[in-house]
């Protein structure tokens, strides 16, 4: 009886060993499990604060240069205004200080005829300069041409003009290439400049926060399609640090 005994404890002992050795291994799983999961989630917070921190950094550089392009175009304005007035007070003098002659009435009328078409149109052009300015600010943001960013409207006119240019540069990348691989990679990028453009459209009947998360897709990918086309050419753009 003592060895069957003694048989029995050993396996009921070995059994114990067993489940204690189960049960380490799964809390250890379950550890690297959970402790994955958390650096998974910090990843993605981390990567999500700096795309907000970009976003707002970008977002402030923007309204800093429509502020300075619309403070140009006021005081070009109020320029063009105080040398009208200063010609209007000149005239208004004179005429006070002299004897209204016959001859000296025809000097004042004609000066006034000369005056009148002159400060319209200044005031005129120091309008136009300031929008000018805008759209030099909008199409140097985007790296396009400002008689490129002007052909295009809406929400979404910097991704045309962009796409635009994006699909000029695969026309001469065509015109280099001209192997069947090259050809081929030429249609796959005009391909996705068509997709691309299908998006912008669509994105200007979104509401206003769907909208701006479309564009952002739309020129992380136009991005992409830019640094293929440089890379076939052997352009590689240096990235920021």
């Amino acid at each position: 009886m003592g060895l069957f005994s003694s048989m029995g404890s050993k396996r009921t002992q070995r059994k114990a060993d067993a489940k204690i050795r189960k049960a380490e291994e799964k809390a250890i799983r379950t550890r690297a499990k959970v402790q994955a999961e958390a650096e998974s989630r910090e990843g993605r917070k981390a990567a999500k604060r700096q795309l907000k921190d970009e976003h707002k950094f970008h977002k402030r550089t923007q309204k800093q240069e429509r502020k300075t392009a619309k403070s140009q175009g006021k005081v070009q304005q109020k320029t063009a205004a105080a040398e009208a007035k200063t010609i209007a007070a000149q005239v208004k003098a004179d005429a006070a200080a002299a004897h209204f002659t016959p001859a000296k009435m025809k000097r004042y009328l004609a000066v006034a005829k000369m005056v009148s078409p002159v400060v319209v149109p200044i005031a005129y052009r120091a309008a136009i300069g300031a929008r000018s300015q805008v759209t030099v600010v909008q199409a140097r943001r985007a790296g396009v041409s400002p008689s490129l960013l002007t052909q295009y409207g809406g929400p979404s006119a910097t991704l045309r003009a962009r796409i635009a240019a994006s699909r000029t540069t695969a026309g001469e990348v065509g015109g280099l290439e001209k192997s069947d691989e090259g050809q081929a990679f030429v249609a796959a990028m005009t391909t996705r400049l068509d997709n691309l453009q299908v998006a912008a459209d669509a994105a200007d009947t979104m509401p206003p926060q769907q909208r701006k998360n479309a564009q952002r897709a739309i020129d992380n990918e136009l991005t992409a399609i830019d640094n293929d086309l440089l890379a076939r050419l052997n352009v590689h753009p240096v990235q920021a640090g």
